[in-house]
């Protein structure tokens, strides 16, 4: 199984970004693969299977519950305290992190003609730090099409900023 078409060249998975009314930049990403909404929402929320591309949560689940989420893909990330804001399975979920940075991450999953789209939406409140934001979100949703799909995961992270990094404006230091 593969992506869907639309989504597979690296400009098509490139997030867009936007400036928001309030000046907030706002971070947008779109993959579609297909299968059901609910092996995506699975693949998204099921701790064996969100380990393998992002992370893993530990805690109740639905809106309003708190617990920690640790990083697997990046080697000592201490475990940080996220909050469920919305949980709408399979369609919906919002994640408020609760330290100092304050990231809230927003996923809604459509389906259509046996396709599910996924939009992935981060607001920042300003550029510092954008465009590492972002290849970092584009690594993530690549390694979870690794998961949906069964295909290969994207390279090493310093290969993958080599190459995708500097369509951000981000590169290897």
């Amino acid at each position: 199984m593969t992506a869907d078409p639309a989504t597979t060249t690296p400009g098509d998975r490139r997030g867009e970004i936007s400036t928001d009314p309030d000046g907030r930049r706002r971070l947008v990403f779109r993959r579609s693969w297909p299968v059901p909404a609910a092996d995506v929402w699975a693949a998204l929320t099921e701790p064996e299977r969100s380990a393998r591309w992002i992370g893993r949560y530990d805690g109740p689940s639905g809106a309003g519950a708190e617990g920690t989420f640790t990083m697997t893909a990046e080697e000592g990330s201490p475990a940080e305290q996220v909050r469920i804001v919305e949980c709408e399975p399979p369609r919906r979920v919002v994640v408020q992190w609760l330290d100092e940075m304050g990231w809230r991450v927003q996923v809604d999953l459509t389906e259509a003609g046996g396709t599910t789209t996924l939009t992935f939406t981060h607001v920042l409140d300003g550029d510092t730090g954008l465009a590492d934001v972002a290849t970092g979100w584009h690594w993530y949703l690549d390694r979870l099409d690794a998961v949906v799909t069964g295909a290969a995961a994207p390279a090493d992270w310093d290969a993958f900023l080599a190459d995708v990094g500097p369509g951000y404006g981000a590169g290897a230091a």
